[in-house]
């Protein structure tokens, strides 16, 4: 059992390990290289979710280019996020055995070559065959990447830089969202996905050329047994498994509000051009804010209270949504992204902080639980959306958030349990 409490509460800054500040030599902000590492990380982020979510602005275009229903066209969303979550462990596998850094910098190579030939392809099924092939070869960034940073990084700081990278991926979704919005406007959506690539590029020879090499990774084992006994461990933690049902469960929203909301807003009585709706996306810059100050909700407010707030604001931004009247409904949008951007970035930080050993493969159940919910989100949300309209996507929404309060709620009892059961004077 690691040295943490059963809820969702962790105390911030936690050391798990004894050695002193003088003598540690992980980064710290305002030290030597985490600047670097943080942009370098940052930039990974912006590529993992710009390439990931390339398509998602432009699913009414591709309906009618290629003549297909908005639940056909929502798979090349569910495709790429779906391989994300059925290679991430594989992959985190082999960062255990050639490192971090060497496995994002491949991930990174082949995802953004894979983007460069989206924008040709003939048909939607091929479409949805090269985002699968890009979502799993992106699924080497995430898992790495918190890997990389619990074992490079202080904890103290690993929140905020955990947060640092997430508030990359925000970044990425709301950039890849308004270029390929306004690009495709003038020019069709293929060249809009081209354009999401060459900017990837750009991040992607950037993020090595600034990633400090790890000092403090030590190569694991990639045998099977050896991975299947690491992810037996963490799947037998309680802990774990809630944080990974909590991040499936908010992605589960975000997938379903962020692929029909472009249906939404074209149709009626919106009726707005594509340019427009791609720059409702800017909204992502309200969840790059959450998620880099969610190590500061978390030391006011402990972890369960960030959770229970994140989900407060998912269900007040879903149940604005519901109005006719467009800045009621974009201010609905900014709740549900502030909300999910916090969630994600605590629950993400737990996991982290939580796994004393086979880091990257508990990051990787993480990723995968919440990639599994993007792809459900995505899927289920048009379905919705195709059968009840917008109300049919925000019931679903509602639904996931209530899992999460159900979850953080019952991990509040199983804390309150274990603080009666073990001694004040071994608790840690």
């Amino acid at each position: 059992m690691p040295s943490v409490s059963t809820g969702a509460s962790i105390t911030v800054g936690a050391s798990a390990s004894v050695v002193s500040s003088s003598t540690d030599s992980r980064l710290t902000p305002g030290g030597p290289g985490y600047r670097r590492m943080s942009f370098a990380l940052f930039l990974a982020g912006v590529a993992t979710f710009a390439l990931l979510y390339s398509t998602q602005a432009l699913l009414p275009l591709i309906s009618s280019d290629f003549g297909v229903t908005a639940s056909a066209a929502s798979w090349t969303v569910s495709a790429a996020t779906g391989a994300l979550a059925l290679f991430v462990l594989p992959l985190s596998a082999l960062s255990e055995r050639f490192g971090r850094r060497t496995l994002m910098t491949w991930s990174l190579g082949i995802a953004v070559t894979v983007g460069l030939l989206v924008p040709f392809a003939p048909s939607v099924g091929a479409l949805i065959a090269l985002r699968a092939v890009q979502g799993a070869a992106l699924a080497g960034l995430p898992a790495s990447a918190t890997a990389y940073l619990a074992e490079e990084v202080r904890p103290k700081a690993l929140i905020t830089a955990i947060g640092l990278f997430v508030a990359g991926n925000s970044v990425g979704g709301m950039s890849g969202r308004v270029i390929t919005g306004w690009v495709a406007q003038e020019w069709g959506w293929r060249v809009a996905v081209g354009v999401v690539g060459v900017v990837a590029v750009g991040c992607a020879v950037a993020f090595r050329l600034l990633l400090p090499a790890p000092k403090h990774f030590r190569a694991g084992s990639p045998r099977p047994g050896m991975l299947v006994r690491t992810v037996r461990g963490h799947l037998a933690n309680p802990l774990l498994c809630r944080l990974y049902a909590i991040g499936a469960l908010f992605m589960t929203v975000f997938g379903a509000v962020y692929t029909v909301i472009g249906y939404r807003l074209t149709d009626a009585p919106f009726s707005l051009p594509q340019g427009i709706v791609g720059s409702i996306f800017l909204v992502y810059l309200v969840g790059t804010v959450s998620a880099s100050t969610a190590g500061k909700l978390v030391g006011r407010l402990g972890r369960r209270g960030s959770l229970y707030l994140a989900g407060g604001t998912t269900t007040a931004g879903l149940l604005l949504s519901l109005a006719d009247f467009l800045p009621v409904v974009l201010l609905g949008l900014v709740l549900i992204t502030a909300g999910f951007f916090a969630g994600h970035a605590v629950a993400s930080s737990s996991v982290s902080h939580t796994a004393k050993e086979g880091r990257a493969q508990a990051s990787a159940l993480y990723q995968s639980a919440y990639y599994v919910g993007s792809s459900a989100g995505s899927t289920l949300g048009a379905v919705a959306y195709h059968s009840g309209g917008w109300a049919g996507t925000v019931a679903l929404g509602l639904l996931a958030v209530f899992g999460v309060v159900t979850i953080t709620v019952v991990g509040s009892h199983a804390a309150r349990v274990q603080r009666r059961l073990v001694p004040a004077g071994v608790r840690h």
